[in-house]
């Protein structure tokens, strides 16, 4: 049977000639960061070859690749010591695309795959925390209609929105436990209304319907117009990522983030992002809530009070800064990292090449030079013609 999904922590990746061609950019990192020994919350990836075979078998997966998928969900769970589905301690996962180029038009992420209405008791149960797991299955339920059964995301976020009107509250992160009940039976009739059907309670279908969501997005009409202004040929394919669900909505020893290695807009050799508490990675770019700064940036405090990493979580911002210097010295070039924090214990959960304007991709190249991570010649190379 061909290799045809990689854990990351595998030592097969290390075989692969072009591990970005077959696990795609994201997976290739994962994979690289995983044998390293960073923080990654474990997975696997689902090879670009898959991608091929899937449009060739009439857009289904078939049944050697679900066979392999569950195989390695398997081995997951006996590393962690959770498992997909369970009543007691239930695995959740996140479902990411990740061709080998990053280009518009690809599926969305889906976090918390494998709530349904029992597991999401069970989670409640785990953590004694009812209201981080109805959060978590709202966010689920609307994730996965959006992304697998193309009902418009607004729908389910007018339903929030009204929902707040009647409860005299501002910010969804005001609602609780109760709240988010209601707006579950909600979400799930206005699921029934546009589909005719009801939410998948199955763990396995909702993992299945995931991954062939993250291939048919290859074929989307952003994607494809991408590829041909791009001159991107269309039988690379796409990856996908299936990774351990690890929280930054549990608590206010919790949080998630964005981080650049050196500032993206001038090139400055410091470190660059945002954050929130206890929130999930959607929300830092939503625009629902204002992220705060990773570093303290002024002697003087904001109108909103707001305090940085630095200064909520100094053990979590030295384990990051660490972290992300050791990135950067290993990728030589400046990066792009998610983040996500769970009872203070920070995970990455992705690092890329960050982009950045032209007067900061000069000053990069020439500093690194000078830091001797790059030669002049790969300094040169680096900078666009354009």
């Amino acid at each position: 049977m061909k290799k045809l999904i990689y854990n990351f922590k595998s030592k097969d990746t290390k075989k692969l000639k072009t591990p970005k061609n077959i696990l795609g950019g994201k997976g290739a990192n994962l994979a690289e960061m995983g044998r390293l020994g960073f923080p990654v919350p474990d997975g696997f990836t689902i090879s670009t070859e898959v991608c091929d075979i899937f449009f060739k078998n009439n857009k289904k997966i078939n049944l050697n690749i679900i066979k392999q998928i569950k195989l390695e969900v398997k081995k997951i769970e006996k590393t962690i010591g959770k498992k997909f589905g369970d009543l007691k301690n239930p695995l959740l996962l996140s479902v990411r695309s990740g061709a080998r180029v990053s280009m518009p038009g690809m599926m969305d992420t889906i976090l918390n795959l494998g709530l349904n209405d029992r597991t999401v008791v069970a989670l409640s149960s785990k953590t004694g925390n009812k209201r981080f797991a109805h959060d978590s299955y709202r966010r689920f339920i609307q994730m996965y209609s959006s992304v697998v059964l193309n009902i418009d995301s607004y729908k389910f976020e007018d339903l929030i929105e009204n929902y707040k009107l009647t409860k005299g509250v501002l910010l969804d992160t005001d609602l609780k436990a109760n709240d988010w009940e209601a707006l579950i039976k909600d979400f799930k009739d206005l699921i029934f209304q546009e589909t005719n059907k009801k939410f998948p309670q199955k763990v396995e279908d909702q993992l299945i319907g995931a991954v062939s969501a993250v291939l048919l997005s290859w074929e989307s009409k952003r994607a494809k117009i991408y590829r041909k202004l791009n001159q991107i040929p269309s039988n690379w394919g796409t990856a996908v990522n299936v990774q351990t669900m690890v929280f930054g909505n549990m608590g206010e020893d919790c949080a998630t983030g964005v981080v650049f290695t050196r500032d993206p807009a001038n090139g400055e050799n410091k470190i660059y992002g945002e954050y929130l508490i206890n929130a999930q990675g959607e929300d830092v770019v939503a625009g629902t809530r204002t992220p705060q700064h990773i570093t303290k940036i002024s002697k003087f405090k904001s109108i909103s009070n707001s305090k940085s990493l630095e200064e909520t979580m100094p053990k979590v911002f030295k384990d990051l800064k660490k972290i992300l210097k050791s990135l950067e010295k290993y990728y030589k070039d400046m990066q792009d990292v998610e983040f996500t924090v769970e009872g203070n214990k920070l995970w990455i959960l992705q690092t890329r090449s960050g982009k950045r304007t032209a007067k900061s991709a000069i000053k990069i190249a020439v500093d690194m030079v000078r830091e001797k991570l790059i030669s002049k010649k790969e300094a040169l190379l680096r900078i666009q013609p354009n």
